[in-house]
């Protein structure tokens, strides 16, 4: 199946680029510097490492709390006003941030001042994130049987933005907190200015519950459990992240302890690990084309599988960060099959519930494997890790296995 461009489809893009793409790449900007930024700007604002772990909790735990709330008022409202209201919201904060720190540069007001950044930008940011999926997933709606082309576009735009955002936030913050912080405000009032731009979405239903994050969650938990494509594929990336989020949270002891290199290679492996997603994404976008959905997942899955199950025996540095780079490019080809499905599954009213329902199931494994890693002594690592590699190649091939004749999957 080959796209052919013509004078429809340039058009087609280039209305994309100004509703959806522009306003989500100064989202994901925001998003990716406020969220490696701010607890930064803890530590060379308080120079204290517990109040720097504390923030980057108070960035978390309340992101976390917000995903039923996010999906149901953007059920309710609507996708354009939910990202207007939480990117403008993300910005005033930010500038108010950015005022007090200049004025009080230390002591008390300075380290209350980013604590309470900390935890405000982590809850506007899942609104608008959620709010930027919801306009994604109605944008792959109208494009049909090109869905998968968006979603790489999108999926490319956030590892973009990981890969650019902390080093920006870093390089910004040598100028001093308040450059960094104006930097961030002017990224989400841009992204608030190109919201308006943003197509409507389909609304809930006015009987619908008013933005209760239980109504919410449990909205999207039904969903799920009603459509099998999504919930098998779900379950087989949830195991797979219990593993990748192992690697994520021993790579220091790894790294560092194992192979005696410096802290600065730690980043360097999740730097490639980008870099090759980038790589994956653009891949998978013209393989999705061709070959369609399942071959194309089912082949990222065996692949982050042996990856995974090698890395956890890589007997050197230089193994390890290519073996990383390859199981999370793996990743980012399950992640395109992944937004392309559910695009194409969810009911539009309920897309915002079921994302958050998704979303945090997703991310449950991390905190499970981040208690995995303070639990288990270092030397031991490489055999939990084993476990749970294999645990993942057994997830992803049950599910894979049980999607092959899904009618979903076929196109």
């Amino acid at each position: 199946m080959s796209a052919t461009f013509t004078p429809r489809h340039a058009r087609h893009t280039a209305g994309l680029l100004r509703s959806i793409y522009l306003p989500r790449t100064a989202d994901a900007l925001a998003f990716a510097m406020s969220t490696y930024g701010i607890p930064l700007l803890v530590l060379a604002t308080t120079h204290s490492a517990s109040l720097t772990g504390a923030a980057f909790a108070l960035e978390w735990i309340p992101r976390l709390a917000a995903f039923g709330w996010a999906g149901a008022i953007v059920d309710r409202h609507g996708a354009a006003v939910v990202f207007h209201l939480a990117s403008l919201g993300r910005a005033l904060a930010l500038a108010a941030g950015a005022v007090l720190l200049h004025l009080h540069p230390s002591r008390t007001v300075a380290s209350a001042t980013v604590m309470v950044l900390a935890a405000t930008t982590g809850v506007l940011t899942e609104f608008s994130y959620i709010a930027a999926e919801t306009a994604g997933a109605a944008a792959s709606r109208r494009a049909g049987r090109r869905a998968h082309r968006v979603q790489a576009v999108l999926l490319g735009i956030d590892q973009t933005a990981t890969l650019a955002g902390p080093a920006l936030a870093g390089l910004l913050l040598l100028a001093g907190p308040p450059p960094m912080l104006a930097v961030i405000t002017v990224l989400s009032l841009l992204a608030a200015m190109l919201a308006l731009r943003t197509p409507p979405s389909p609304v809930a239903p006015a009987r619908a519950p008013k933005g209760q994050s239980g109504a919410g969650l449990l909205t999207g938990w039904r969903t799920i459990r009603s459509l099998p494509a999504l919930g098998w594929l779900v379950t087989g990336l949830t195991l797979s992240n219990l593993a990748t989020g192992l690697l994520q949270a021993a790579g220091p002891v790894i790294v560092v302890q194992h192979f005696g290199q410096a802290t600065t290679a730690v980043g360097l492996v999740w730097s490639a690990a980008a870099a090759a997603t980038l790589l994956s994404v653009t891949l998978c976008r013209f393989a999705l084309d061709r070959l369609g959905l399942w071959p194309v997942g089912a082949a990222c899955a065996a692949l982050a599988s042996l990856a995974c199950l090698a890395a956890a025996q890589a007997p050197d540095y230089r193994s390890y960060l290519v073996l990383v780079a390859v199981l999370m490019a793996a990743e980012g080809g399950m992640t395109v099959v992944l937004r392309t499905l559910r695009s194409r599954l969810i009911p539009p009213e309920k897309f915002g519930s079921t994302l958050s329902a998704t979303i945090l199931i997703l991310l449950l494994p991390f905190p499970v494997a981040g208690v995995l890693t303070a639990l288990t002594p270092p030397d031991a690592l490489g055999h939990v890790i084993t476990a749970c590699a294999a645990l993942q190649a057994l997830g992803l091939f049950y599910a894979f296995a049980r999607l092959r004749t899904d009618p979903a999957l076929r196109t």
